[in-house]
Order: structure tokens, then sequence, then C-alpha cells
């Protein structure tokens, strides 16, 4: 689907524009969770300020423009964009899997160029991830997705170790692995373990404790490991969640998402 297409963010908030030097100001608020260096290119600034307000094609257009001369930061931008675009306001299942295919694409190129660049890992994590549930878990492992999602999320944390969102993405390996093929299975066939997922969980929240995803992730997780034993305690993360204030486009999509979950 052409990015003409795309939904348009239903949430705009004159909040979300960081316009001159307000991107600098508040760029460790906004990017407590992803650990990305603010960056040194005109258009990659611009391609982060679409992001954040929510202008997620433009976003796109603006950090791929230079193609395979684009900077990292604009790489990063762009696939961070598509993939909260997909992940929240593509409602076609097909597409959705080809965006976040794309975006998997786009990272390995910038990890053969870049191979320090930490989010060039975690995205391609999270893209794989997302395109894992897509097709279901089941299938994914079977294609040995588990794997190279596990790969990406720890070279990812090995470069950044204070990535928060990092923490949540190996932390929602391990519940998702727990939940699909038990604990016994999980942790003798790849190594996944309870009290891993709630190390990594805690430490997300420790590293960015306005966070509303790494709540309902963690959420998420209790359930998927403890089934009724925890809902209780997964319920009070999504309480917490829904009262966090959004810096931005996408923490406002997760914060709206955790409304949603609560209201079933």
């Amino acid at each position: 689907m052409s990015k003409k297409h795309w939904q348009a963010f239903p949430y705009p908030d004159k909040a979300y524009n960081y316009t001159g030097a307000a991107l600098k100001k508040n760029w460790p608020r906004l990017h407590c969770g992803d650990a990305e260096p603010y960056p040194t290119d005109a258009d990659a600034e611009e391609a982060w300020r679409a992001h954040h307000a929510g202008e997620f094609a433009k976003a796109v257009e603006i950090g791929l423009k230079d193609g395979l001369q684009a900077s990292s930061s604009g790489i990063n931008a762009a696939n961070k964009a598509a993939m909260i675009y997909a992940n929240y306001l593509e409602t076609d299942p097909n597409t959705q899997l080809e965006i976040f295919q794309q975006i998997a694409q786009r990272c390995e190129a910038l990890q053969a160029r870049e191979p320090d660049n930490a989010n060039a890992w975690y995205i391609h994590a999270y893209a794989l991830g997302r395109y894992a549930q897509g097709i279901s878990i089941g299938k994914a492992l079977a294609q040995g997705l588990g794997g190279k999602i596990h790969a990406s999320i720890e070279r990812a944390l090995a470069l950044a170790p204070k990535h928060a969102d990092a923490h949540i993405a190996l932390g929602t390996w391990h519940a998702e692995i727990i939940n699909k093929v038990g604990s016994l299975m999980g942790g003798l066939t790849y190594g996944a373990k309870k009290e891993t997922a709630e190390k990594h969980f805690r430490a997300a929240l420790e590293l960015n404790p306005d966070s509303a995803i790494a709540r309902t992730e963690y959420a998420d997780g209790l359930v998927m490991m403890f089934g009724n034993s925890r809902l209780q305690e997964a319920e009070k993360y999504y309480a917490e969640a829904v009262e966090c204030t959004p810096a931005d486009a996408m923490e406002r999509l997760d914060i709206e998402a955790a409304k949603a979950e609560m209201d079933e």
C-alpha cells in the first residue's frame, strides 16, 4: 500500500509538535525508551519531528529520501514511524505483515553498514516480533524466527544496556514462548524463563518510569505466564498505564490501546 493511503493519526495535538530547539530540549524524555542519540543532520531531525507528531508517512518519506545514503538516525526514524503505524493504525493484516517485513529488511541493511547501531537491532527484533505475532507464534518458532528475534534483542542490549524498550522486548520474548510451549519446554528448548522475563520488565520500568507500554507489556506477560493467578497485578499495571501522560503520538497510541484493553 502506498503511504499516501496510510491512516491519519487520530489524536493530533500541538503538544506533540517539537519545532525548533524544542526537539533537542525534550529529546531525553522522548527517547528514554529507545536510547536513540540525537541526530546530527537536519533531515533526520525533521523525520523524528514528524514521527513524534504522528505524521508517520511523512517521517518515513523524509527519513528514507536519500535511499542508501540516508543517515542512520533518519533510517531509524523512518523504521520506528512505520512500526508504530503498522502496529496501531494499519487495519489490513497483510499490509501490516508487509510493512514489518520491509522494516526488518531495512534494519538488516543498516546492521551491515553500522553493526554498533543499537536501534538497527532493536527495531529489527520489534518488526520480526510483530510479524511473528501476525502469523502466529507457533509458525514463527517453526520458521526459526524466535532465535533471530532473541539474537537481535540481545545485541541491542549489549550495545545499549539502558535501552528500556529492548528490555520490554526481551521480557515479552520469554513470556510469548512460555505461553506457547509451556515453562518446561520453553526453558529446555529456548532458554525462556519466567523470572528472566520479569527481571527485564522491571528493568524497563526502572529505566523509563513514565512508560505506558512498559506497564501494558508487563501486564500481558504476567497473564501469558501465570494466567489468573497474577491477573490482579496485571490489571494494576493497566490502570497505571492509562494514567500516564503521553509525550508524543506514539505514547498516546500506547495509552489508547491500554484503555481499549481495559474496556474489553
